[in-house]
């Protein structure tokens, strides 16, 4: 079984790259273990990693999430061992097939067969971060002195199990508590059908924290939950889980451009079983019964703003 991991996702909302620095350092010297870049339409996975590397000496840096199909797997291969390189061992390249919305409507390229496109890469990219060669013949002029290992981000089963069969770790977002058995379940079966150990898997999971007064939390909460909720991927992923019903109401008012009236439609339920919400000490409460239930790497996102991100950083560090 994996040690428990502490981390925190990069870059800060609302923080220039360039202002980063203090807030990176102040997390190390915290005690955090990792940190995981996003990558939507704010900065690229990569950039904030590699400052990271730089004003880091310990903590383990992942991208949360990079996707196959806006880069190859040459490029997805470049960039990983420069980062692996740049940190002196310290990076994870975290993969997932993103969103059609990404993909497909912001960049132009078919999102097809997502499950098929993230297994052939892994299986791409393995042999050429061992040094060898990949698709076409590529292969890296410098292979990383340590090969970089690669996780994959999932909501649906069958990419849960491919997690599990093929790759060192699994990436889940917007994870209901109630839900987390069933994925675990998902992420063992991958790990049997790899013929690999049972509990092998490191599992991170992206947590979005919102202090404050509760119905201020919750309105923020409604916000990021309408925002990301509506996008197919994540409806399925819902719906999946047998949370359609109550989502909608919600669906169809976001889609027919009643963006106030969503987000009173947001299922309250839902987003506390999703949001991490509280003081610090109730959030640590909260988010030990993900870890109870199979969650080895937390991966925090406070919802706060540039100003309070110093204090709540040290407030929802891990007692050491």
């Amino acid at each position: 079984m994996p040690e428990l991991r502490w981390g925190l996702t990069l870059p800060f909302a609302g923080v220039p790259l360039s202002a980063h620095e203090p807030l990176v350092r102040r997390a190390e010297a915290a005690g955090y273990d990792d940190l995981w870049s996003g990558e939507s339409n704010g900065p690229d996975g990569f950039t904030p990693l590699v400052l990271a590397a730089a004003w880091t000496e310990r903590m383990r840096l992942g991208t949360g999430i990079v996707n196959p199909f806006t880069r190859g797997p040459g490029v997805l291969a470049q960039q990983a061992a420069s980062l692996q390189d740049a940190s002196v061992g310290r990076f994870c390249l975290g993969l997932g097939s993103s969103s059609d919305v990404i993909v497909e409507r912001w960049n132009g390229v078919p999102f097809v067969k997502p499950l098929t496109k993230v297994r052939e890469t892994i299986e791409a990219l393995r042999p050429v971060f061992a040094g060898g060669r990949g698709l076409g013949g590529f292969k890296l002029e410098t292979p990383p002195a340590v090969p970089v290992p690669i996780y994959v981000a999932a909501l649906g089963d069958r990419m849960l199990e491919l997690a599990g069969e093929l790759a060192d770790g699994a990436i889940l977002n917007f994870l209901p508590l109630s839900a987390l058995p069933h994925v675990t379940e998902r992420i063992r079966a991958g790990e049997a059908t790899g013929g690999r150990a049972a509990g092998s898997s490191d599992v991170v999971c992206r947590f979005f924290n919102v202090p404050g007064a509760p119905e201020e939390a919750l309105a923020t909460a409604r916000f990021v939950f309408a925002a990301y909720a509506t996008v197919p991927v994540y409806e399925r992923f819902f719906r999946g889980l047998g949370w359609g019903d109550a989502i909608d109401p919600m669906v169809e008012a976001w889609r027919g451009g009643d963006r106030k009236g969503a987000l009173a439609l947001v299922p309250e339920e839902l987003l506390r079983d999703v949001f991490i919400l509280g003081t610090p000490d109730e959030q640590r409460e909260r988010l030990r019964a993900f870890v109870d239930g199979g969650v080895t790497t937390a991966v925090l996102t406070p919802l706060v703003g540039p100003e309070q991100l110093p204090e709540l950083i040290d407030a929802l560090a891990l007692p050491r």
